[in-house]
């Protein structure tokens, strides 16, 4: 199953009549899982609930199978005649008709899986992808559950109205911010985040309300575990929750009437997960852009490789100069020349293959070395005699 292909969904659904134990969770264990894998904090780093194996998706893949894990959840326990891609875009349709026009361009399409594959890959905003030359430094989708609850309501009411949307989205942007900024030192991951909550809003026109407003607003228990659970996710700036800000999110809590036990949970929840993952999440791994940008495609350069090995390999197999070129590569330094003669050839090998098109693109062959650093740890151990086996 790869996400980063036409036709994931059809495969994602089948994969969940092999493993839908979790159908049959209450809401808040659902969540809870949401929140393990990451979801909720905007970094996927797990399938929700296991329904099967992560393998080796990116973090954007994984985003969008928890996305979609989520809408279908909240689907099955909601009564619907209309079929679950159908009313994915009828929501979306309906979102689109009060003016955010997000993906005006996508629905007018045919309703189908394809057309739904489109709607989730414009929603999913990733900083993974070197295609986009978009490196900002922090660009996450916590967010994206602010979808998962209006399709909730929209799937139980039929419809969905502007003021939901506006008043959810002003209530996580007074509490976040008020806490962000509130703050006497803000350090990059504060900044980051409040860059991150006022660019990823459809309504910036929405005016700022009270906290004692913002509670109010809140309904459900998903709103409040989700409000409660950004709020962790904000203090948490400088690796820690310290007492004020404990005291804080107890009165938060308090206010939006969950039990203490439910608050400590969160708390507990966000630095196990910030503490245990620091080094996969690039901002708190504290890495520059040329670094992070380094690891990403390290990461997309290993995937495609991967993915492609066996084709790969006989293309190489073919090629005995770039086969010998290769194989001195993993004990000396080529020359200039052999290096040219490696990206000549390696670029002839990927036209062949449409899955390695990328490193056809202008900038494509400045990931060829990473590619050549890659290739001697797929192929036949005869092939690098300097091999240690793990």
């Amino acid at each position: 199953m790869n996400p980063s292909s036409a036709g994931w969904i059809k495969k994602v659904l089948n994969e969940i009549t092999k493993n839908n134990l979790f159908l049959s969770f209450s809401q808040e264990q659902f969540y809870d899982e949401l929140r393990h894998s990451g979801f909720i904090y905007g970094t996927n780093l797990d399938v929700v609930a296991q329904v099967f194996p992560k393998r080796d998706l990116t973090e954007e893949e994984l985003c969008k199978v928890n996305f979609l894990l989520a809408l279908f959840y909240s689907y099955t326990n909601t009564k619907t005649d209309i079929p679950f891609v159908e009313s994915i875009i009828n929501f979306y349709t309906t979102i689109d008709d009060i003016k955010t026009s997000f993906f005006e361009e996508l629905l007018g399409d045919k309703k189908s899986s394809e057309q739904l594959e489109k709607i989730i890959h414009k929603r999913i905003q990733i900083d993974d992808n070197i295609l986009t030359k978009n490196f900002n430094y922090f660009v996450i989708n916590a967010l994206l559950y602010v979808d998962v609850l209006a399709f909730n309501v929209f799937l139980k009411s039929k419809t969905i109205k502007l003021d939901y949307l506006k008043h959810l989205e002003a209530s996580i942007v007074a509490i976040t911010l008020d806490v962000l900024n509130s703050k006497e030192l803000k350090n990059q991951y504060d900044e980051s985040l409040i860059k991150l909550f006022e660019s990823s809003l459809r309504y910036r026109d929405a005016k700022t309300i009270s906290y004692e407003k913002a509670v109010k607003h809140v309904k459900n228990e998903q709103e409040k575990f989700y409000l409660l659970d950004l709020a962790c996710m904000a203090t948490w700036s400088d690796q820690m929750i310290d007492l004020k800000e404990q005291q804080f999110l107890e009165k938060l809590g308090a206010d939006l009437q969950l039990e203490l036990s439910r608050i400590n949970q969160s708390i507990r929840s966000v630095n196990k997960f910030y503490s245990s993952n620091k080094e996969k999440i690039p901002l708190l791994s504290s890495k520059n852009i040329v670094q992070s940008f380094y690891n990403n495609s390290s990461k997309m350069v290993h995937k495609l490789i991967t993915r492609n090995s066996k084709r790969l390999y006989q293309e190489i197999k073919d090629s005995k100069e770039l086969m010998v070129l290769i194989s001195q590569s993993t004990i000396r330094d080529l020359t200039k020349e052999e290096q040219k003669k490696v990206q000549e050839q390696l670029l002839d090998i990927f036209k062949s293959i449409p899955s390695l098109a990328i490193f056809l693109l202008p900038g494509g062959a400045l990931l060829l070395p990473l590619v050549v650093k890659f290739i001697p740890k797929l192929l036949p151990s005869a092939f690098d005699e300097n091999r240690i086996n793990d």
